[in-house]
Parts: structure tokens; sequence; C-alpha cells
């Protein structure tokens, strides 16, 4: 029991640790980062019932600011390097963690509004990324439409899907449903799996870059920072207005890291991806002061 709570504990740093030392045989997984994307959501689309979907005022100025914020960021920050533009262009319009759930249930939040707003932000970014990636990726060589049926194929399904397979099981094989939330920590197990995957991939991407930046991958983790810390205390001091600023702290400050670096390895230049790596070194920074904070107020 001590070791299975030992790995819990650490799955994090574990996982990371493990995709830098593996890098090589891991980056060959790299294909499987979707279908493990798929998974988690179909595991936390199941478990949640239509009925209790509800919609919030909040939930819109948190989508607001991921969508039009996302946009704005990348304006101001490319005068400065595109590539970093880039690399904070997605850690903003990312949507929430499906872990995020977890932590705001921890931390006394709502759990069934942060549920309510990771379905929506799933569902919006489904949408906005086909329209946006290719003009913020500057892909030249491939014609917008092209890219944008390119990314619907892609990354829609991965966010969609999910949502439909998991109700269609609920209603129509509920006994399967059943089986499916009887496995504890499965997401959280899984999102290890992917994070050591996706960090296997760009561990090899630098070890094997001919020409590093360094100034510009500096650039990006700064500029990740910022955008955590803003977004946490942006999130907080809304949902502060409606009562519940745990709950929207989470749900504009926690990100699915994976998903991001994932589309940034894939749609943006790939150095972009060190700004949502190190994304998930400050979120959960944030997510460990936190939980502290509040064993300390409650002791």
């Amino acid at each position: 029991m001590k070791t299975l709570k030992f790995i819990k504990d650490w799955a994090l740093p574990i996982a990371m640790i493990t995709g830098a030392v593996a890098y090589h045989p891991l980056s060959y997984c790299s294909f499987l980062t979707p279908h493990l994307i798929f998974l988690m959501l179909f595991v936390t689309f199941s478990k949640m019932s239509p009925r209790e979907m509800c919609i919030h005022p909040a939930h819109f100025l948190l989508l607001g600011i991921q969508l039009f914020g996302s946009l704005a960021v990348y304006a101001a920050v490319n005068l400065y390097h595109p590539v970093v533009a880039q690399g904070a262009f997605i850690c903003v319009i990312i949507p929430t963690a499906t872990a995020a759930a977890v932590i705001t249930g921890l931390l006394g939040g709502n759990v069934a509004f942060l549920a309510s707003y990771v379905l929506l932000c799933n569902i919006a970014v489904a949408i906005a990324a086909p329209l946006l990636l290719p003009i913020i990726g500057h892909n030249e060589s491939i014609p917008f439409w092209e890219a944008f049926f390119r990314i619907c194929r892609e990354v829609a399904p991965i966010l969609l899907l999910p949502l439909l397979f998991a109700w269609l099981i609920r209603y129509m094989l509920p006994k399967v449903n059943a089986v499916i939330l009887g496995i504890r920590n499965l997401t959280f197990y899984l999102w290890a799996v992917a994070l050591a995957i996706v960090t296997s991939k760009m561990v090899k991407f630098f070890a094997e870059q001919e020409n590093p930046d360094y100034a510009v991958e500096l650039s990006l983790a700064a500029a990740s920072l910022i955008i955590c810390v803003a977004q946490f205390l942006v999130g907080r001091r809304i949902g502060k207005h409606y009562g519940d600023p745990v709950s929207s702290g989470q749900g504009l400050g926690q990100k699915n890291t994976i998903l991001a670096m994932w589309m940034a390895q894939a749609y943006l230049n790939p150095i972009s991806s060190v700004a949502p790596a190190t994304y998930i070194l400050w979120q959960n920074i944030i997510n460990s002061y936190q939980l502290w904070r509040k064993n300390r107020i409650s002791k």
C-alpha cells in the first residue's frame, strides 16, 4: 500500500523523469498520445450525466478569456518573437484539464461547475482550433483550407467523440458504464502514461536539435509562468464575484497540457511546445501550494 501511495503521490515527476531518461524508445510511442487523450476524456465524460450539465454566467467569461485572450496574447507577444507567441497562444486557448475536477474537489470547490466547463471549453476548442491553428502556425506549404480540414479531422474527433461515446454507453449499456466508473483513478494513470510519452518526444527534439536556441526556450518557459499565474489569478477573481473562486481559478488556470504539447508539436513550431511543457511544472506548484494552504487552514 505504501508503494502504491508513493507512486500516486509522485506520479507526475516519475512520469516526466521516465520520459526524459527513456526518451528514445518512448518517443516511438507518440502515436498513442491522441488515443490516450481520447480515453481520458471518455472516462471523464462517463461520470457526467447530461442532466448535471448546467451553464453558468462565469463559464462565458472564462471561455471568452480563453478564446479572445489567446489571440490578444499572441498578437502582443508576436511583437517580441513569433515562436514565443505560439507557445503563449497555446497556453491560453487549450481547454481545462480533466484532472482539474479532482483538485477542485480537494480545495472545496464546485465540481459540477467545473465538469460543465470542461465539457463546454472542450467543445469550443474543438471548433476554434481548426480555424486558428493554420493561421497561428504560418505553415505556408499547406493551403489554409487544407490545413483547416486536416486539423478538423484530427482534433475535433479527439475532443467530441469521447462525449458522444460516453453518453451512448451511459444510456445504452449502463452495466458497462458502471464498470468504467468502478475503475478508480483510471484517468490519473492514463494521464501519467501520456505525460511520459509526450515528455520523451520533447526531450528527443531537444537532444537532437541541430541549432538549439536557448534564449527562445527560456523565453517560452518565462512566458508560460506569467500566463499560468495570470490565469489562476484572473479565474479566481471572476469566481470571487460569483462566490466560488476555487472552481473558476482551476477552470481557467489548470490546463490539459498533454493536449497542448501534442497540438504544439503537431501544428505549430515544435519549439513552442516548451511553453506547455513548463506550464506543467508551474500549475502543479500552484496546486501544491493551494492544497498545502488549505490543509494548514483546516488544521
